[in-house]
């Protein structure tokens, strides 16, 4: 039987640990997920156990390389970011993975801000809020001072995308996108690492910088091994690739991500207090950013809803936009103008819902307070910048309700629900197509459909 040449990709999220293969079609053959469980580090905080993630690596690669069904073509790695490990001058991971989620210490963050600026300046030059251990430079430099015999016999920290692609290939790099990704190491402005990074002895345990499109090496038996990739800028990469026109992918989910890959403006001081920031693409483009906790809050108030109208949990799902929707939105839009500056502005949480009449009416108020915050989140990395389509993926791209009221927002731009499989897997994939693919990368890698109000 002739083995189907594949890539296999390893997308690895903080829950779920994925394999994935994908033919010269980019069509996916194979899927398989595992739960790893964490550790702790010295202090107690849960993290990664980078033992167990790096023996389950190696018994895929192995496992998948057995089967008879399969050719691997190359490798390549995807995983969440502001994560490092950390390697000794052979080769040997130092424990432990830090979780980024773990408290930044008061007195140390307000020492390396007060030394390089403030968190203003440092904000701006790094297009990243200040986010504590989320702005992965900053563990580097806990480390140093927290714990410097440890810091000392760091060779090189890469980031997790990049030492998963060690294990395979024992080649050390680092890739733009995890080091552009709110990691406070790269100044944005100098196009080049802050100076930070140099003046606190950083620099030196950073691996030679390379774009994403790059292979970092091979295994022993001579598959090439891809750099790695920042999940945020795999998933990017699909629409980079078949989309010809500029435009911006908002994403939503628990968060509503909006983003800008034609917006290379640097960000203003309103921005950065509005949860946005800039990483750097697979090519090492400027990619502007806006955050939004959109899906927990429908999330939250849906469960409300239909504990308190007694519905099925899911009753949204067949709610249409209503005729007087769109002047709830216009009333919704100068309530909230009036109250600027205020965090708690059309707060659909603090509402009594026995005032409204149904179910119906209190979903469309949900509904038109959300809509005037991703309007708002989403004007800030789009206006200026001529795009003309906006493509919707995730759970809001099924929302009517929540197109209808985009489509009214933005009217000179089109509209389009997305459906990409696999997002950031397929994205790594497709970034080194030139290392495995001998065919051309196929039109029509996903679907999109323009959205009609109405």
């Amino acid at each position: 039987m002739k083995r189907i040449p594949v890539i296999l990709i390893f997308d690895i999220g903080k829950t779920n640990k994925k394999i994935l293969l994908f033919d010269e079609a980019y069509q996916l053959v194979l899927e398989d997920a595992a739960k790893l469980e964490e550790t702790v580090d010295e202090d107690g905080f849960p993290c990664e156990d980078i033992s167990a993630l790096a023996a389950w690596v190696l018994q895929s690669f192995q496992k998948i390389g057995n089967d008879q069904r399969y050719e691997i073509r190359a490798v390549n790695f995807t995983a969440y970011g502001a994560s490092f490990v950390y390697l000794d001058d052979k080769g040997a991971v130092i424990p432990p993975l830090y979780n980024y989620l773990k408290p930044y210490p008061e007195l140390l963050k307000h020492q390396f801000y007060d030394t390089y600026g403030g968190e203003s300046q440092l904000a701006r030059e790094t297009a990243s809020p200040v986010l504590g251990s989320l702005n992965s430079g900053l563990q580097l430099y806990r480390l140093k001072y927290e714990k410097p015999e440890r810091f000392a016999r760091i060779r090189f920290a890469l980031h997790l995308p990049q030492y998963l692609g060690y294990i395979l290939s024992g080649a050390c790099h680092a890739d733009i996108t995890s080091i552009g990704c709110h990691t406070h190491l790269w100044d944005f402005q100098q196009h080049g690492y802050h100076r930070w990074v140099s003046e606190e002895g950083i620099l030196e345990k950073l691996a030679p910088l390379r774009d994403g499109r790059a292979v970092a090496g091979h295994t022993k038996s001579g598959i090439p091994v891809g750099l790695g990739l920042h999940d945020s800028s795999a998933a990017l990469i699909p629409y980079l690739v078949a989309v010809e026109e500029p435009f911006l992918l908002l994403s939503t989910g628990t968060w509503n991500i909006s983003l800008n890959p034609f917006n290379a403006q640097p960000l203003t001081q309103e921005e950065l207090e509005n949860d946005c920031l800039s990483y750097l693409s697979f090519l090492g483009k400027p990619v502007k950013a806006s955050r939004l906790f959109a899906g927990y809050e429908h999330e939250q108030q849906v469960r409300r809803l239909s504990e308190h109208f007694l519905t099925d949990h899911n009753f949204y799902t067949t709610i249409l936009p209503d005729n007087d929707f769109l002047h709830l939105l216009k009333a919704s839009i100068g309530r909230d103008d009036e109250s600027h500056g205020s965090r708690t502005s059309i707060t659909f949480a603090a509402r009594d819902l026995s005032a409204f009449e149904n179910y119906t009416t209190a979903y469309h108020h949900l509904m038109a307070g959300i809509l005037v915050k991703q309007m708002k989140a989403t004007d800030r990395v789009l206006r200026g910048t001529g795009v003309k389509k906006i493509f919707v993926d995730g759970g809001f791209s099924k929302n009517r309700i929540f197109l209808s009221g985009l489509a009214a927002f933005f009217p000179m731009i089109e509209i389009y629900t997305a459906s990409v499989q696999q997002a950031t897997a397929l994205g790594a994939a497709l970034a080194i197509h030139s290392e495995w693919n001998r065919g051309q990368v196929p039109r029509g890698l996903f679907e999109w459909q323009s959205f009609q109000p109405g």
